[in-house]
């Protein structure tokens, strides 16, 4: 463990035997619970058209949530019968209104139920989950909370199909679903799973007028071996993002069931091949997929997940919504302003409340950018380009009544070169860890840790992103049965500069 344990953790971890208690299967509801971190705001459920995000800033904040849970309604079908007949609780266990009260005591001010499709599933979300879905909007006001689902994609593995809040969100889902939702049709329809199905719905997305965020999930759990994919391949996402760059935004960094270990499994289910440090391979080697999209100058961003289906004690793989990983967006209190920040990249993600908050800002020429922006600088002033990183570490313990810290902090900076030639190239060799950071390098100011880094004589358009570690591994291993809670990690978004 990263810390001791104290009277106060103890505590804590009756609270939580409590909550798991009370949040057992079939539950309609949980006990009250102590909010576990962050501040609460009052959720504003409005329709969007009324706060369309417009690069307004004020009162953003770090907002924590989550953007890939399930509830009851990841069901079972029993095909014998036309149509078929759905039952809740076959995968997934918990109400939508316990995932929302978990989300809070675990410090979320946002969360979204991503539930499983299947034959006819488009459905069951409009009669069944929806309705359950607005009572518990009623019930946990202080949790925004999304409408959409874990679309069967065409051709890929699931994504967070994530529907904008208004009036007829429930029918916009209805419509993506019935007609692109690989898995929807009854009887089966092999002509739903296609790459070029796939193209099909991202361009039907994007016409819409409320326009929704497509996501990929788990995006190298079906992979055998380093940079061997499997279900999803890198002229995938990258077609993809060519057809609807507004819509088809990133992937998990970090995957679910991150409990996996604690009773004998794979963190993230990677059976094939492992997480690093918890973040997929995509993610988390230098120079690979990830930077080699962002070496082409895509806003590509990455996101951390629970994919809750059954809590770790009650044999399950995975821990609560917001009580392992986190996403941080930069917004108000706003269903639109949230998907405005995942949509433009003003996103950090942490496992283990390792921090609290992370600004990394480029500085240069009398500008600034931050996580998800660009700093644009003159090329005859052969600018120097001061990279800011702030952070503020947990005070207090986290779930499991641990006070991590911050052992080091890397700085990685790649070239930004345009379009890749191969559509599946999945390296950019011109990503480096460009400086390491430890306790001594970083001085404090009020409740952050401060670390400022020069970059000389920028002559090249490049972008830089940040990650820091509870460890001393130099590069993220590859996992085993560790405790998760003893191999944390925090990634932020890339802030890009721009040389003209």
């Amino acid at each position: 463990m990263q810390g001791k344990k104290s009277e106060d953790s103890e505590r804590s971890a009756l609270s939580r035997r409590q909550l798991v208690k009370y949040a057992g299967v079939g539950a309609t509801f949980v006990a009250a619970a102590p909010f576990v971190g962050g501040g609460t705001a009052q959720a504003h459920d409005r329709d969007d058209d009324k706060n369309q995000g417009n690069g307004d800033s004020r009162n953003r904040v770090w907002r924590a949530g989550d953007h890939h849970v399930h509830s009851e309604y990841s069901g079972e079908f029993d095909t014998t019968k036309n149509p078929p007949v759905f039952h809740k609780g076959a995968d997934a266990v918990y109400p939508i209104v316990t995932n929302a009260i978990m989300a809070k005591n675990f410090g979320l001010t946002w969360a979204m139920c991503t539930d499983h499709g299947g034959p006819t599933h488009s459905k069951v979300n409009l009669e069944q989950a929806y309705p359950d879905l607005l009572r518990s909007r009623r019930l946990v006001p202080e949790v925004l909370q999304f409408w959409g689902m874990e679309f069967d994609t065409p051709n890929l593995d699931h994504h967070t199909l994530m529907i904008p809040r208004h009036d007829d969100e429930a029918q916009q889902l209805f419509e993506l679903e019935s007609r692109f939702a690989k898995n929807d049709p009854f009887p089966a329809d092999p002509g739903r799973d296609t790459e070029a199905k796939m193209i099909e719905f991202l361009k039907a997305a994007k016409s819409m007028r409320h326009k929704p965020l497509v996501i990929a999930h788990h995006a190298a759990r079906s992979a055998t071996g380093l940079g061997v994919y499997g279900q999803d391949t890198p002229h995938e996402f990258r077609n993809g993002n060519n057809v609807a760059p507004d819509i088809y935004v990133g992937f998990e960094g970090a995957p679910g069931h991150q409990a996996g270990p604690l009773n004998g499994g794979a963190r993230g289910g990677y059976g094939n091949h492992p997480t690093y440090g918890g973040f997929d391979q995509m993610t988390a080697r230098v120079g690979g997929l990830w930077d080699s999209l962002l070496g082409e100058g895509r806003r590509w961003w990455i996101t951390a997940t629970s994919d809750s289906h059954v809590h770790w004690t009650r044999g399950g793989s995975d821990f609560w919504p917001g009580e392992y990983s986190k996403t941080y967006v930069h917004a108000r209190q706003d269903y639109a302003d949230i998907m405005d920040g995942l949509r433009n990249g003003r996103i950090w993600v942490t496992t283990g409340d390792l921090i609290t908050s992370l600004d990394v800002t480029a500085k240069g020429q009398g500008r600034d950018a931050a996580s998800g922006e660009t700093l644009v600088v003159s090329r005859r002033n052969r600018s120097d380009v001061e990279i800011e990183i702030r952070f503020r570490p947990l005070q207090g313990n986290n779930a499991n009544g641990d006070r991590p810290e911050v052992r080091r902090v890397d700085l990685i900076v790649g070239q930004v070169t345009g379009p890749a030639a191969n559509l599946d190239s999945d390296t950019n060799p011109t990503t480096k860890v460009v400086a390491r950071f430890g306790p001594r390098d970083w001085h404090k100011q009020g409740s952050e840790y401060v670390i400022k880094y020069t970059l000389r004589n920028v002559e090249t358009d490049l972008y830089a992103r940040v990650r820091g570690t509870s460890t001393d591994e130099a590069e993220p291993l590859a996992d085993g049965k560790e405790s998760p809670w003893d191999d944390l990690w925090f990634y932020s978004n890339p802030v890009f500069v721009e040389v003209r």
